[in-house]
């Protein structure tokens, strides 16, 4: 079951975001994520070292330890704060003009410390344009975030205020947000759906990496531990690849995102990788993914995809990544679901004709930072036989429908989000239609399990819509002349309103001089 909220009204959270957007001034919210950002990491790394130091310490006349041994941190995969980068000497400094100094010495020292942050962590405090006043109040700010959190109860308030604040600069980026953020309540469905409990995960375009969070979080909620996991992913932008590493780093979560950024279609980081759990939203649509010079890739088993439109090139990429167990969850462009076009028609007809399709879920829209458009879920497997020892049932020539338009509630004028009853409803549905002993049937206008031969009838289109039907209207019992009768009482008393309301407002223009 989904617990997390969806990364609004949060109380504490959103509190600080709205005293730290007031210290933004004049910046960018571009430029200003870095700042921010950087900040709770730094305090989250020193937070983490105190405490462990604080043990050592009062450990060490009787058991001999040594707070200053950088042994008993990495011991407890703890990263080593020397003693200019800890955050007692920071917040010292925050009202003087040197601070932005002060915090890039800091982070300079943090990589030099420990090398798995070699090149990730942001140094340009000091720059001129950023108010040094400011910066020392964003200080003090962040360093109250224990404080306020305490006041609510909040457990990992760090990790909880990095995740929160991810979504409002997306939001405030608008279209540019949406690079290293997918919406909180989509990468929740796509992970109850998957149950990504033990194995291999995998996002070859995994932005700051809020698949690999929730996903941990999912295995840790139910009842498994961190670690269980092993998570591999990879960035071609290299800001976003940063922000990735602090991220998984705030949540103690061991990544492979390989040495650098990289771009998945020409620099492929994890080729032998064979994945349980592939989790993704790939960029929509996207026609400069130099596809002309992949032409005999060896990826492209049901055909060339497009060299204009890279959303089958990303499909094809997860099959060949994925286990041959392996299930696979990612975010498509809705025109991915009935394009026409010969080559990616060709693709999609081999895929189903694979039998690898093993949900599609159309989704409500306005989800997304980066547009407007209502997009879908494409569930991927390479084996749909009865699997006793998952509890699964055969669904061999089977596809199951979801289509999910009409849920979802406006958290603003511009966007909205599923609520965790609704991710419940969905991730419910697609169980009891997989599992074995699941109680699960059709019902018209919301979801239908189709056969292969009726999605080939429907020339191989995998819009939701195409099968669930209407939804069925309850007969309220009422006679049909009855009701038209009443219906028709009803609008003709409105036209009658309508014309002494037209009547009243001619006598008022009339009396002001504006009459005919």
């Amino acid at each position: 079951m989904s617990k997390a909220n969806n990364g609004a009204n949060l109380g504490f959270e959103s509190k600080l975001w709205e005293m730290a957007d007031k210290l933004r001034g004049h910046m960018d919210a571009s430029e200003y994520k870095h700042v921010v950002l950087g900040l709770i990491f730094l305090k989250y790394i020193s937070d983490a070292f105190q405490h462990k130091y604080d043990e050592l310490a009062a450990t060490a006349e009787t058991e001999y330890t040594d707070p200053e041994d950088r042994d008993e941190y990495l011991a407890d995969n703890i990263f080593w704060v020397p003693p200019e980068a800890r955050w007692e000497k920071i917040q010292a400094q925050a009202p003087q003009p040197v601070i932005g100094k002060v915090i890039d010495e800091a982070m300079t020292a943090i990589e030099r410390e420990n090398p798995s942050l070699k090149g990730v962590l942001p140094k340009d405090y000091s720059r001129p344009t950023l108010d040094k006043t400011r910066l020392g109040e964003l200080v003090k700010l962040v360093g109250d975030i224990d404080l306020k959190a305490k006041e609510s109860g909040v457990r990992d308030p760090l990790g909880r205020v990095y995740e929160y604040f991810l979504g409002r600069f997306a939001a405030a980026e608008g279209k540019g947000g949406g690079e290293f953020y997918t919406p909180q309540c989509v990468v929740q469905l796509l992970v109850e759906m998957i149950e990504p409990y033990r194995g291999r995960v995998y996002d070859p375009c995994c932005g700051s990496g809020g698949m690999f969070v929730q996903s941990e979080k999912f295995v840790e909620e139910h009842g498994g531990r961190l670690g269980d996991i092993a998570v591999y992913g990879q960035e071609s932008n290299p800001t976003t690849w940063k922000l990735a590493r602090m991220n998984l780093a705030i949540r103690g979560i061991d990544a492979d995102l390989g040495p650098h950024q990289a771009d998945s279609f020409h620099n492929d980081l994890h080729k032998d990788l064979k994945a349980d759990y592939i989790l993704a939203n790939p960029p929509f649509n996207m026609s400069d993914w130099g596809g002309e010079r992949l032409r005999d890739d060896v990826r492209w088993k049901y055909g060339v995809p497009p060299a204009g439109n890279a959303n089958y090139a990303w499909i094809q990429h997860f099959v060949h990544h994925l286990g041959p167990n392996g299930i696979a969850g990612f975010v498509m462009a809705n025109g991915s679901m009935s394009t026409a076009t010969k080559a990616e028609l060709a693709i999609r007809k081999g895929i189903i004709e694979d039998d690898l399709v093993d949900c599609i879920i159309a989704l409500p829209g306005q989800l997304f930072y980066t547009t407007p458009i209502p997009v879908c879920l494409w569930f991927l497997t390479r084996n749909k036989k009865a699997d006793p020892k998952r509890g699964y049932r055969d669904r061999s020539g089977k596809t199951l429908f979801i289509d999910a338009r009409r849920m979802g509630r406006l958290v603003d004028r511009v966007h909205r989000e599923l609520t965790p009853e609704e991710i419940d409803t969905i991730a419910g549905v697609y169980h009891a239609w997989r599992s074995e002993g699941g109680e699960y049937e059709d019902k018209p206008g919301w979801w239908k399990s189709a056969t292969l031969d009726e999605i080939k009838g429907h020339g191989y289109v995998l819009t939701p819509g195409r099968y669930v039907g209407a939804e069925e209207v309850e007969d309220d019992g009422i006679p049909f002349e009855e009701r038209m009768a009443e219906l028709t009482a009803q609008l003709f008393e409105q036209f009658d309103k309508a014309s002494k309301l037209e009547a009243t407002i001619k006598k008022n223009l009339e009396v002001l001089g504006y009459g005919e």
